[in-house]
């Protein structure tokens, strides 16, 4: 795709590790020309030695999952020199992007405060665990500590166990998506304007947020939802898990209509019974329903029952990770794509779930850390004199 939406656009981001990478990665994706900035004293972005599979020296899966179509800048923001470059590059940019702890963006210098008078048109986003602005700004923190004081755990498994975190770190992934978002509002607003701003988004409030309807219900009615056996819904039946001859199946009749659907399908006489006429009284039965549905379904295997339940009656295999990636349908959706690395030339990445014009958008790998520092300084004015003093120096 050669016009790509951000295309033109120019986004700094001192980043490392996960949610911010995250988000950022789908502003490259989409266009913009993401620099990444590496500390060259500490080995650039931690994620590069995150195992256990690596790519060659400082390089992993780990890393090149959440930095696909990036650039990457070795410099010491801590610098004399590196912060002159630094703010030439503000210069020339649209957004500066971290996700640093809440007390660092304001003491690196990297605030809209602090970058107007080089560029007011800049926008800085800033993506910490508990914000900037509250007792927590200096605390450090990490997605499994939302997961478990937002109340999340306590929703996850079943109700007889632990709580439970998510199976991946679906914090981290959904404030880099808020915190690209709100991003890009703001880059909206600049251009209209002419005016940046500073965009702060943390972990603790997107995984507060995602609370969602078990939020409204109790600050409103003090309802308290708890966790129910097969992962089931808290308030729709039938909507869980259902044994069959040889595994699970997920069924989701959310509505009246699906419902009856079902109940033709099935063609039991008890399923059909009045009792279960509605969602109210599906809710009030739902223990004794669950154990019909389950004799029924446990006649034959998943197969049978997805192939006759797809496209009629929502509904899903239950398949672990290896099952879900040997899928042959997330090929045919292109949700799975070759992305050449200098070491695995046949590196294959999930794809970014945005079409564009029906199309799925194309990845590459990120380079070596600092692999685009001589042209970015290039581009800045800097000689290959200036560069190998600089690098004697620390700053790149």
């Amino acid at each position: 795709m050669n016009q790509l939406p951000l295309k033109g656009i120019r986004i700094i981001a001192v980043e490392q590790y996960g949610a911010g990478p995250y988000g950022s990665m789908y502003l490259a994706d989409m266009g913009a020309e993401v620099i990444k900035i590496e500390n060259p004293r500490i080995g650039g972005d931690v994620s590069r030695q995150t195992g256990p599979f690596f790519l060659g020296d400082n390089d992993s899966y780990f890393f090149q999952t959440f930095n696909l179509n990036k650039k990457s800048l070795t410099l010491d923001l801590k610098t004399e020199q590196g912060r002159e470059i630094f703010e030439k590059l503000v210069a020339s940019a649209d957004a500066v992007t971290n996700n640093l702890r809440g007390d660092q963006p304001e003491k690196l210098g990297i605030t809209y405060a602090q970058l107007k008078t080089i560029n007011p048109r800049i926008v800085c986003g800033h993506l910490s665990a508990y914000g900037r602005d509250n007792d927590r700004a200096s605390w450090p923190g990490y997605d499994y500590l939302m997961q478990a004081e937002a109340g999340l755990m306590s929703l996850t498994g079943e109700p007889d166990q632990p709580p439970a975190r998510f199976g991946v770190s679906m914090v981290d992934f959904m404030t880099g998506a808020v915190a690209s978002l709100g991003l890009t509002a703001a880059l909206l607003g600049a251009h209209r304007t002419g005016q940046g701003r500073d965009v702060d988004v943390s972990l603790f409030d997107v995984a507060l947020h995602q609370l969602s309807y078990p939020a409204t219900w109790y600050l409103n009615e003090k309802h308290v939802v708890e966790r129910v056996a097969r992962s089931a819904h808290p308030a729709t039946v039938p909507c869980q898990l259902y044994k069959t001859a040889d595994s699970f199946v997920f069924l989701m009749a959310m509505t009246d209509k699906f419902w009856n659907v079902l109940v033709d399908i099935l063609q039991d006489e008890v399923i059909a019974e009045e009792r279960f006429g509605s969602v109210a009284l599906r809710r009030e039965n739902r223990d004794f329903l669950t154990q019909e549905i389950d004799r029924v379904l446990s006649a034959h295997p998943t197969s049978y029952w997805l192939d006759t339940l797809k496209g009629k009656i929502p509904c899903a295999p239950v398949y672990d990770v290896p099952e879900a990636l040997d899928n042959s349908y997330i090929r045919d959706i292109g949700m799975v794509q070759q992305v050449p690395h200098p070491q695995n030339p046949d590196m294959e990445v999930l794809a970014n779930p945005i079409k564009l014009d029906g199309k799925r958008l194309s990845g590459k790998p990120s380079g070596a850390m600092g692999e685009d520092t001589r042209a970015l300084l290039s581009e800045l004015g800097y000689d290959e004199s200036a560069v190998q003093l600089l690098k004697q120096s620390g700053a790149i």
